[in-house]
């Protein structure tokens, strides 16, 4: 039985473990997804329409710069190589018409000229042969720049014809093929054509990943990674960061589930020649080391808007202030040990690897705080909580002492 005015409830024991406050070197790291495409991987297309009637290479090949690796037929080149031909040929002989055409008005130009000036040929005689003249001479130009257009036309069928036999431009392995042998295929001339196959040099990869708009801004180029390719069980390949992307990539825009990420690639600096394109990788991004810094255990940090209680905590102050608690800015605290209670701390935080996270101010080396449960950091303490402490070996206890149970 209670008989004083106000009766306070018995605060339950908390059990926890702890951690002390040590100094450590932590990594920050940002991790994306991705696939391996190789530096550079050029697509070989025909500038001619036609049958393949010679395929010198297979899928996975290796080529040098210069070597054959298909021919195209070429019948279609050969008939219009035929008719530039024959049109050249025109063209001279229309050059000769017409020069000899300018010798003949010139000749009969002079004459008129000679015989208008003694006044034995009338004026109009005299500009009628002059007419004559200097429209000969306009057919004689003309005749050599048709005949300077059928040689470039003829020039351009040839390079055509030459380009029928297609070269690698690169050293490199074939990574895809396209086509078949005797397959028809569309040239590159009007239209977009036929992809016959890839060539790719594959000492130079990359991995291509997509990162988070929150976490770019952590990126600088030359920045050190970490490659996991899914192919490669337990096998860490190194590389640094050589381009960001500007541009965004938006997915899903205008709904709840939209995501802004930007293009990263990463140069792998380790050469393994299984490594294929298109291979799933993962990509850690070491964004920025600290050396010998105060750190705790990352589950041990949490937030609370008002630091004089705690969340969940409904004494008639709280509800009293309730607004002002919910729009306090939650700040990071800690759970500092004192003996068999706590205190709550607010303390400042820094970067944060996979285990823990540096603390700038707000605790001393060797402090010991509560470093779990999380259901203990998070909701159930407090301010003066009271507190037993478990360690590992009372656990293990526990957790044997269940199996033998059963």
């Amino acid at each position: 039985i209670c008989y004083s005015v106000v009766c306070k409830k018995d605060e339950s024991t908390i059990v926890v473990t702890t951690s002390n406050v040590e100094r450590k070197t932590i990594v920050q790291k940002v991790s994306a997804v991705g696939s391996i495409k190789p530096e550079t991987e050029v697509k070989i297309s025909s500038e001619t329409s036609g049958e393949l009637i010679f395929l010198g290479v297979q899928e996975g090949d290796t080529v040098s710069k210069g070597q054959i690796l298909a021919r195209v037929k070429p019948d279609i080149i050969e008939t219009q190589l035929k008719q530039q031909e024959a049109a050249l040929d025109a063209a001279k002989m229309d050059i000769e018409f017409q020069k000899a055409n300018v010798e003949q008005t010139k000749a009969l130009f002079l004459r008129t000229k000679d015989l208008f000036a003694k006044e034995f040929a009338s004026k109009q005689d005299f500009e009628s042969a002059k007419a004559n003249y200097d429209k000969a001479q306009s057919q004689y130009q003309s005749s050599l720049a048709r005949f300077a257009q059928s040689q470039a036309s003829l020039s351009q069928i040839k390079r055509s014809a030459d380009r029928t036999t297609i070269i690698s431009p690169i050293n490199g392995i074939v990574t895809s093929l396209a086509v078949e042998l005797g397959e028809k295929i569309l040239g590159t001339a009007q239209f977009q054509g036929t992809e016959i196959m890839k060539v790719a040099d594959l000492n130079v990869m990359n991995a291509i990943v997509e990162v988070d708009e929150n976490d770019i801004v952590l990126l600088s180029k030359n920045d050190l990674t970490k490659i996991e390719i899914d192919a490669f069980k337990d096998i860490e390949f190194n590389g640094f960061v050589k381009e960001i992307g500007h541009s965004a990539i938006v997915t899903n825009t205008g709904t709840q589930d939209q995501t802004t990420n930007f293009e990263v690639k990463i140069r792998l600096t380790d050469y393994n020649k299984r490594i294929r394109p298109g291979m799933s990788c993962e990509v850690k991004v070491e964004t920025e080391t600290r050396e010998n810094v105060l750190s705790v255990p990352l589950g041990a940090v949490t937030v609370r808007a008002d630091l004089s209680g705690g969340f969940g905590d409904n004494t008639e102050n709280n509800k009293k202030d309730e607004k002002l608690i919910k729009k306090a800015t939650p700040k990071p605290v800690v759970f500092v040990r004192h003996n068999n209670s706590v205190e709550l701390r607010e303390v400042e935080v820094g970067i944060s690897d996979n285990g823990f996270i540096e603390i700038t101010s707000g605790l001393k080396e060797g402090e010991e705080i509560v470093s779990g449960s999380y259901a203990a950091i998070s909701k159930e303490l407090s301010n003066s909580s009271k507190i037993k402490v478990e360690n590992n070996n009372d656990k293990k206890a526990k957790w044997n002492s269940k199996k033998g149970g059963k």
